[in-house]
Parts: C-alpha cells; sequence; structure tokens
C-alpha cells in the first residue's frame, strides 16, 4: 500500500516517563525512514512528553493538533496555540505542559461511552448508566463483579467494580479507541 490514515485518537496509548503518555505514530504507520511520535494530555496541567535533551544531529518538531501546548525550551516559556510549530535543535533541554484541552476531547469520550452502552446491550449486559450521561458507563455484572474485574485486568482493561452493588463501570476519556471497547466487551 502506498499510503496510510489514521488520527491520533486511534493510536495506541502509552504510558510514559514523568507521567506523560506517547502514542507511536511511526509504529502504528509502518515508517521507517524517520521517528515521529504524538504526545496527549487528559488534563490542563499534564506534562505533554518528558523533560530531555536529544543528542548531537538529532532536531525534532513539535505540532500543536488541538487545544494549547506551554513549552518550557532551555528556561525559556513558549505559548504554542493550536497549529503552532516548534522546532528545537540538539543538545537543548525541553518539556511541554497541556495549557488548554481541545473541546473535541469530551465529545470524543462522549460518543466512546455511547457506543460503549450500545456494545454492552448488544452483548446481554443490563446497563445502568442512562443515555447521555457523562463519560461513565455502568452494567450490571454477570457473575462475581470482582471476578470480572480481575478477569479484565488480566485481559489489559481496567474497570471498577461498585461494591455492594454487583455493577461494573468503564471510564471512557479522550484516550479511548473503538479497540479498546472491543477489547473490554471481548473479554466479558
Amino acid at each position: 500500500m502506498g499510503y496510510r490514515v489514521a488520527t491520533v485518537d486511534e493510536l495506541q496509548d502509552i504510558a510514559y516517563r514523568q507521567g506523560t503518555h506517547m502514542r507511536p505514530v511511526r509504529h502504528h504507520m509502518g515508517i521507517s525512514a524517520f521517528g515521529t511520535n504524538a504526545w496527549t494530555a487528559a488534563n490542563v496541567g499534564d506534562r505533554l512528553m518528558p523533560e530531555h535533551r536529544e543528542d548531537p544531529g538529532i532536531e525534532e518538531l513539535y505540532a500543536v493538533l488541538r487545544g494549547r501546548a506551554r513549552f518550557e525550551i532551555d528556561g525559556e516559556t513558549v505559548d504554542a496555540p493550536v497549529g503552532t510549530l516548534v522546532f528545537v535543535g540538539p543538545e537543548v533541554n525541553r518539556t511541554a505542559f497541556a495549557e488548554e484541552a481541545g473541546e473535541e476531547r469530551y465529545e470524543h469520550a462522549a460518543e466512546m461511552a455511547a457506543h460503549l452502552m450500545d456494545m454492552l446491550e448488544g452483548s446481554g449486559c443490563e446497563v445502568v448508566t442512562e443515555p447521555g450521561q457523562a463519560t461513565l458507563v455502568t452494567w450490571k455484572a454477570a457473575g462475581d463483579s470482582k471476578e470480572v474485574v480481575e478477569r479484565l485486568a488480566d485481559a489489559g482493561v481496567v474497570i471498577r467494580d461498585l461494591p455492594g452493588l454487583g455493577w461494573l463501570r468503564a471510564s471512557c476519556g479522550f484516550w479511548t479507541n473503538h479497540d479498546d471497547l472491543e477489547r473490554l466487551v471481548g473479554a466479558l
């Protein structure tokens, strides 16, 4: 194939150093000529990328795709609204923080929550959450809720048991994608 298309939200979200979240663009797209990653943050104030310096000869270009970022580059602060490109040369200390979250983050999380509710109902689960109610999805467990939580954890899916109710809860965020939902429902 001569091309590939993906959105940042489709890429795997990997917890990385210093509380950051990396999305491996190079790996997902099969790029071999150069390195490229996406850095995402869930909340205003979150660190977007670890503080670091690149080796001699290594240059980096950062593009702000949504929200607003604050870069700290060798002691200087750079405000970076959506659409900003920031080039940083080698051997220069850099990091960045989320200053604003894009509005589409909540919309995406709400869409994922609605889709999860449909998927759960389609698989025979009784969903407790009312449609359109935030991004938390609660349903009645089939069997012991604590055992279901453990089984899903073994499958790499983190959900919560609501003690004493026999209910389970998943939180959908801007990082949630269709593969995550399919993995959750498939592991039930």
